[in-house]
């Protein structure tokens, strides 16, 4: 089966490379009874590939058990898993089949596998190892025949290091292992996810299906979507129910995505670390460009005085070049970031100096709003050319718009 059949028939959106390799090893290895572990973040949609795998083998015809290692409490998992004998513990009235014995023949899908309790990673061992197994509170030793695909959202090289995982079990799961990508790796997936979203909503509720503004699908794959597929799914359920305009733009949008990001600490330390680049990368840019200024004015006024003429500055000029040695001078020698050498103050030849008070401010903070608004007067409000132009994401654009309340004029 073609991995553009395989999409069809288990209605999987997407053409991103990544996602298709996952696909493409799924089929490959589905004949077989290797183990396989899937990878991924949250939200990604790990638990599509057991399923495929299952409905490509010649287990297909045998049970299909997905089990939730993390939703299991402890003291229950290895009576779930592996079954119980009459009285074995307390409330144990009868005997009881477990997953192992009941899928006999078929597919077990562990999911969050990592959460397993030390004791059931050694029966899981034992199973995957002789296929044999023993109910709790019993010696007889059961025979099965069961493929194990398992799932985990976790870093499990962390989690061997911290004692949280046997490595032996890891390696045993890990025979074959498959990664499905974050959301924000599939960038062109992400508008046909969100059309797909709406369209089934909208049947959902008998309305209209959403759609969105350039912008607004300008802004979906610059996000970070730290919930992934679940987080988009989502986002366009609330939108399809409360938004009345079923047109969506990117201010709307915001207002949805713009918070969750602070609800995840990993996206929200990265956030952290873009906006500081960027801020800084805006204020680089300004004073950068003052230093350019600032070196050919320099080089006309030695170039007029070293050929024995006269110079008389106008009122502008004279307080470019006193603003420009003083923020030069103040500012980007104080910066962090090494800048290319040069020797930034004003040559005075035969006497000649150049001095103008001039009464304004300093304030970086005033000078990345006016260069914001400016950037976005000169491309007549488009934002996706103005943040190109200051050299900073859409999404710090917009940040910094509504922080300092500019707006389109």
């Amino acid at each position: 089966m073609t991995v553009q059949q395989i999409k069809q028939r288990f209605g999987i959106i997407g053409n991103t490379p990544l996602l298709n390799r996952a696909l493409e090893v799924s089929a490959q290895v589905a004949p077989t009874d290797i183990s396989v572990l899937v990878t991924g973040e949250s939200g990604t949609g790990k638990e599509i590939i057991p399923q495929v795998i299952h409905q490509l083998s010649s287990r297909k015809h045998g049970q299909y058990i997905a089990v939730n290692c993390g939703a299991i409490p402890e003291g229950t998992i290895d009576s779930e898993l592996f079954g119980h004998e009459k009285g074995s513990f307390t409330g144990a009235a009868g005997s009881r089949l477990g997953y192992f014995e009941v899928a006999n023949g078929g597919t077990i899908f562990l999911d969050e596998v990592a959460e397993l309790p030390m004791q059931t990673q050694v029966r899981l061992l034992r199973v995957l190892e002789t296929g044999e197994f023993m109910r709790v509170g019993a010696s007889k030793v059961i025979k099965t025949d069961v493929r194990v695909v398992a799932a985990t959202n976790e870093n499990m090289s962390s989690a061997i290091s911290s004692g949280k995982f046997r490595e032996d079990l890891y390696y045993r799961l890990n025979t074959v292992p498959i990664q499905l990508p974050a959301l924000r790796n599939r960038k062109e997936d992400i508008h046909l996810l969100f059309r797909k979203f709406a369209h089934d909503f909208a049947e959902k509720y008998r309305m209209p299906a959403i759609k969105l503004s350039e912008n607004a699908v300008e802004l979906i794959e610059t996000y970070a979507w730290p919930g992934n597929i679940r987080q988009l799914k989502n986002l366009v359920e609330q939108l399809s129910v409360i938004e009345t305009d079923r047109e969506i733009d990117a201010f709307v949008l915001s207002n949805y995505i713009q918070d969750k990001v602070q609800s995840t600490d990993l996206v929200l330390r990265q956030n952290k670390i873009d906006d500081e680049f960027s801020e800084r990368e805006l204020m680089y840019k300004f004073l950068f460009d003052m230093k350019k200024d600032l070196s050919e004015l320099k080089k006309l006024v030695v170039d007029i005085v070293s050929k024995g003429g006269d110079i008389t500055l106008t009122d502008g000029q004279s307080a470019l070049i006193s603003r420009m040695h003083d923020d030069v001078e103040g500012n980007l020698l104080s910066s962090p970031r090494s800048l290319p050498e040069g020797n930034m103050n004003i040559e005075q030849r035969d006497g000649f100096e150049v001095h103008q008070e001039v009464e304004e401010s300093l304030s970086l903070e005033d000078r990345e709003k006016e260069l914001i608004q400016k950037a976005l007067d000169k491309h007549r409000g488009k934002r996706k050319y103005a943040a190109s132009e200051l050299g900073i994401s859409e999404r710090t654009l917009y940040r910094k718009i509504k922080e300092y309340n500019l707006g389109d004029k």
